[in-house]
């Protein structure tokens, strides 16, 4: 019988809520994914604990133990308690047992015993327990075989997925993140039970399906969980615009990649360089309308011409949808997906100073962050071409900063305003402003003056005239010196 008393003696907390719980005459257990985390060596700062009685007022003996320094959170309406202390999350709820009506995934819920608290958890490796009783102390409590299924690397429920799953569908999400995040294979007759109830999705907030989502987007190697999605029909109702991307068009024996695969090695490719959740974002959005834009042409092959400016478009309609959030995050990954194509143009031509400036302008801060998920989006097989890019990628960069430190049009602020052009020139604010600034901006960008107050104040008088514009006496000598 596997025991963890040693484990038990590591950390303060066990000793501490053992006590409060034997205090209160209540059977304590550590459960859950700690649990699991522990058996496979992995770390952890969340400890969930179940008790039978209630997990309120175990928290609130366990509190008083711990001291001031611990921050007791009660949630009456669940049952359930946290404590934040030096860094981990304790979160204590008395064993319950649940039972479901098939419009909500929302339980009834009854007090109940560790078995029933064992029962109603998603999968057995997340429902096995570590006594905090003094009969058995630090005895594993696994009546499903979690152990097993964690040395098979299997994500299986402990009941029969169908119920597991029609009862609380988000726990089709869950498998599937789990499985990402650590790895595993998902056992056939659950992947099956996934399959069958993917209509019941529907029932759960969007709110909870993204954030599942973005813990997927998050794991080492995303892909993986977006087959599983894909495969068991859950993309489809969750994100269509990409399985939308999945499948090969061929026209006279010519067909282009499959744009579904290439966006996971794309996005398996940046989660190597990044952890950023938006940067891997744009990874996935980046050729989101290439569906939308593809047509072919016999002397050209398959084309997906604007899909950078149209994918850009759609991102904030895909942001809004899925309840992401609608703020710098969502311009940021919109700013990425409209430019994800400029560097690789320069690296197929000949670098020049003003593309350069222009791509600096246009990323402003992120122009990093632009070069990251280009260099990703190198999904090439040949080793060769592979080479060739990252070599030409490294030129582009070594460009940028060299261009950058002397242009500094990275946080570009025009050298003249649209007020001092209506004070030199004595005019009514007008469009005309508005071209006199964006010649000096293109002047700048195309290198043809320095991002200098002065040059630029002698280019705006010369454009002024153009325009029929006199500066005011004040600026006529300033003119004359021209």
């Amino acid at each position: 019988m596997s025991t963890f008393k040693d484990h038990l003696k590591s950390l303060p907390i066990f000793s501490t809520v053992s006590s409060a719980a034997r205090e209160l005459g209540y059977e304590t257990y550590v459960v859950g994914g700690y649990v699991r985390d522990l058996i496979l060596e992995r770390p952890s700062k969340d400890i969930d604990f179940v008790c039978v009685g209630s997990g309120i007022e175990l928290a609130k003996e366990v509190a008083k133990g711990l001291g001031e320094n611990a921050k007791l959170s009660t949630f009456k309406n669940f049952g359930t308690a946290a404590i934040h202390y030096e860094g981990f999350e304790y979160e204590f709820v008395g064993a319950r047992k649940e039972s479901y009506r098939k419009d909500s995934r929302n339980p009834i819920v009854e007090d109940g015993t560790l078995e029933d608290d064992q029962k109603r958890r998603d999968f057995t490796v997340n429902a096995m327990a570590i006594s905090l009783n003094e009969a058995n102390y630090g005895e594993l409590i696994d009546p499903f075989d979690g152990m097993k299924d964690l040395g098979e690397r299997l994500m299986r429920t402990p009941l029969d997925p169908g119920v597991t799953f029609s009862d609380d569908p988000l726990r089709m999400m869950r498998a599937i993140r789990f499985s990402s995040q650590l790895q595993f294979d998902i056992e056939p007759d659950t992947f099956q039970g996934i399959i069958d109830h993917v209509e019941r999705i529907e029932i759960i907030s969007q709110e909870r399906i993204s954030d599942e989502l973005n813990k997927i987007i998050l794991s080492d190697k995303p892909s993986y969980g977006f087959q599983l999605l894909f495969h068991s029909g859950l993309l489809k109702l969750i994100f269509p615009e990409m399985t939308d991307l999945q499948g090969v068009q061929k026209i006279n024996g010519k067909g282009h990649k499959d744009n579904f695969y290439h966006t996971l090695q794309v996005l398996d490719n940046i989660s190597l360089m990044t952890d950023d959740l938006w940067l891997r974002w744009a990874a996935i959005l980046h050729d989101i309308a290439k569906p939308a834009t593809q047509r072919f042409n016999e002397k050209a092959g398959w084309t997906f011409h604007g899909h950078e400016d149209l994918g850009a478009k759609w991102v904030p309609k895909i942001f809004k949808r899925m309840k992401l959030p609608m703020d710098e995050r969502m311009k940021y990954v919109q700013k990425l997906v409209r430019l994800h194509l400029r560097p690789i143009a320069l690296v197929n031509d000949k670098v020049t100073d003003s593309a350069i400036r222009r791509m600096v302008y246009e990323a402003g801060e992120d122009v990093n962050d632009l070069m990251t998920l280009c260099k990703a989006d190198v999904t090439s097989k040949n080793p060769e071409r592979v080479k060739k890019y990252q070599a030409n990628f490294k030129k582009v960069e070594k460009k940028i900063q060299e261009v950058e430190e002397r242009d500094r049009v990275m946080n570009f602020n025009p050298p003249i305003s649209g007020e001092l052009i209506i004070e030199v020139f004595e005019i009514k604010p007008s469009k005309i402003i508005g071209d006199i600034k964006n010649q000096i901006k293109d002047a700048i960008l195309d290198g043809s003056i320095k991002n200098d107050e002065k040059e630029a104040f002698q280019l705006m008088l010369k454009l002024g005239r153009k325009h029929g514009l006199k500066p005011s006496e004040k600026y006529l000598s300033t003119s004359n010196n021209d």
